[in-house]
């Protein structure tokens, strides 16, 4: 059980790229369950500092979704695009440590599945109008995640330096999310296993800043009928919000559960987080032709 000091913080982080889909409603569901059930404080933020690819209309179905659910976060909902001077300020203290370097390397440069050797680190370019990259070491870094068990990458063998900032001033996503999530108290991570293989990378830049080490979970990914991931790429139906207790049901039953009374639906989730129960989540990570 966690003290009072480590309370369970969890959080739920779409990125309005698309709408929200079946897939994430699992997400949300074993979130909330998984933080509620340990009388935790559950989160809901916007992950949009991608900002070219926002598409048109889905922050506004992400919060509607969220109400016609009946998720309330326990803290406002925050937008990553409204905390790039946050972002900036961190990527200060890196380079003031020299953790971080500019880099003139293009995709094109680079070629497919490169692992990136550190062309750039002792060019000393300007750090504007350039790439920046965080520098990385030969090492095994591992965690034991509660459903997909202990996971291990070398980043240096396997990824090399990865990029913080883009050349075009977009904060990338793992540094965004580690900042975050440090600012927001979150002790556990709950999330679909597509994002298993950024965890090495979210560790190793958390330690390089003195965060904590958080505790993980990845969630087998919902596939459709012909073996692809339930996402916006692949054109998985938006969430209906006139069908919301018969959805959430099936999300409830996707992740294992026993399933829960057909009512409204924050009396069906408070059902769900009485008997929530990991240990009756899908093994793997995949849960085949699922109901979208």
């Amino acid at each position: 059980m966690l003290t009072q000091d480590h309370r369970y913080t969890g959080r739920f982080a779409p990125s309005p790229t698309g709408p929200l889909h079946f897939g994430s409603l699992i997400t949300a569901v074993a979130s909330y369950c998984d933080a509620k059930a340990q009388q935790g404080t559950w989160i809901v933020r916007i992950e949009d500092t991608d900002i070219p690819r926002i598409y048109p209309g889905s922050e506004q179905h992400i919060l509607r979704c969220l109400d016609a659910f009946e998720f309330e976060s326990d803290v406002d909902i925050i937008f990553q695009k409204d905390r790039l001077d946050i972002y900036e300020h961190v990527l200060t203290q890196l380079k003031q440590k020299n953790l971080i370097y500019a880099c003139q390397c293009t995709r094109k440069i680079l070629g497919p599945n490169h692992i990136y050797t550190g062309t750039c680190r002792d060019l000393k370019l300007p750090f504007e109008q350039h790439a920046i990259r965080v520098k990385v070491s030969d090492q095994n870094i591992c965690f034991t995640d509660r459903l997909q068990g202990t996971h291990c990458c070398n980043l240096k063998e396997q990824l090399g330096d990865f990029v913080l900032k883009r050349r075009d001033g977009i904060i990338n996503y793992q540094l965004a999310v580690v900042v975050d999530d440090y600012l927001q108290g979150m002790t556990h991570i709950v999330r679909g296993a597509d994002l298993l293989d950024n965890t090495e990378r979210q560790i190793w830049l958390g330690s390089l800043l003195g965060y904590p080490t958080l505790q993980y979970m990845h969630l087998p990914l919902a596939m459709n009928a012909q073996g692809q991931k339930l996402s916006k790429q692949n054109l998985a139906l938006a969430l209906d919000i006139q069908n919301a207790p018969k959805l959430l049901q099936h999300a409830i039953m996707a992740l294992g559960q026993r399933p829960v009374d057909l009512d409204q639906p924050h009396k069906m989730l408070a059902q769900a987080v009485a008997q929530w129960n990991i240990q009756h989540i899908p093994q793997g990570t995949q849960m085949n032709d699922i109901y979208q």
